[in-house]
């Protein structure tokens, strides 16, 4: 039965999240991974380093928060082997490593807020993106909620279920660790662009596969969804994928856009500096609230292929398949 590990950890996390009352009382393991990477930073990111060192000590950081979760898990998982049904406590424990719920009640906040004001939806959209919110317009607020959903859709949903398939609970722990580190100290700031720069390159190799993966499954959920285009939604992720700063986040962010006929990207304002960035589909940019809905319709369809696969394969690991 632990072939249904992944699936069943899928699908209690999608309806009932991580409960509040856990996290007010022992926290959430990327809190547990941003204690340990803070403790890191302060220690071995010396400003007076020459870059060099700084980069070779990001790596130890880096190294030492793998190798603490990597063994920690790796214990956890021995020990449950030894328990009767410990496959049923490691498929909770794994449940903290997916958001799935988490992404689509913060993403759906952001369509209420926009239905009271303007302003209600640049403070729900400024929870969840990190430019700069306070001179959007509808379009713009709109935007940004969908090329958030459709960017944490890959590394905040598929990329911790393809390493939790792959590896079991160590993959998918040693997943988010890594996520966590690039998304703490994985930018090109004086402060992070040498500390950082492991951490930014190991997230891009992790996620190389569950991007593209993302794409196809936004894609075959088109075929669920009345409106959508798959053959539009492949077209864009093939073409305007590539021209995205990030090696993976344009997969899913070009999906989502042509499969809804949308134009998402372009310019951004990060703390007053507006970055030109490429446009991914070619469709309409003046998107409003109940586009948001429509995205979010798509990520539900999404979640039900997702579903569908990970039970078929895990069918064929409990019946020897491989």
């Amino acid at each position: 039965m632990h072939a249904f590990l992944a699936p069943l950890a899928f699908l209690l996390e999608r309806f009932v999240g991580y409960p509040r009352l856990l996290l007010d009382a022992i926290g959430h393991p990327v809190m547990w991974y941003g204690r340990l990477i803070d403790y890191l930073e302060v220690r071995l990111n010396k400003p007076e380093r020459a870059d060099t060192e700084r980069q070779q000590a990001g790596m130890v950081a880096l190294a030492v928060l793998v190798g603490v979760t990597l063994v920690a898990s790796l214990v956890v998982v021995r020990v449950l082997a030894l328990i009767e049904h410990g496959w049923v406590i490691e498929t909770l424990l794994a449940i903290p490593f997916l958001a799935q719920k988490q992404l689509g009640d913060m993403v759906r906040s952001v369509s209420r807020a926009l239905g009271i004001s303007l302003a209600d939806g640049r403070e729900a959209v400024s929870h969840i993106v990190g430019r700069d919110t306070s001179n959007l317009d509808e379009a713009g607020v709109s935007r940004a909620a969908i090329e958030s959903l459709a960017e944490n859709a890959s590394d905040g949903v598929i990329a911790p279920l393809f390493w939790l398939v792959i590896f079991g609970l160590p993959g998918i722990a040693v997943y988010k660790a890594i996520n966590t580190a690039d998304s703490m100290i994985g930018h090109l700031d004086d402060r992070y662009r040498d500390f950082g720069w492991a951490s930014a390159k190991l997230d891009d190799l992790v996620n190389w596969i569950p991007a593209r993966l993302t794409a196809m499954l936004l894609t075959a959920a088109c075929f669920l969804v009345p409106g959508a285009s798959p053959s539009s939604a492949w077209k864009a992720a093939r073409r305007d994928a590539r021209g995205h700063k990030s090696p993976n986040a344009g997969w899913p962010e070009a999906a989502m856009a042509g499969a809804l006929g949308f134009a998402l990207g372009g310019p951004r304002d990060y703390d007053g500096e507006t970055i030109e960035l490429p446009t991914m589909g070619e469709g309409r940019r003046d998107l409003r609230g109940s586009d948001i809905d429509r995205a979010l319709g798509l990520y539900r369809a999404m979640l039900n292929v997702t579903l569908v696969v990970t039970v078929l394969v895990a069918l064929l690991r409990w019946s020897g398949g491989f």
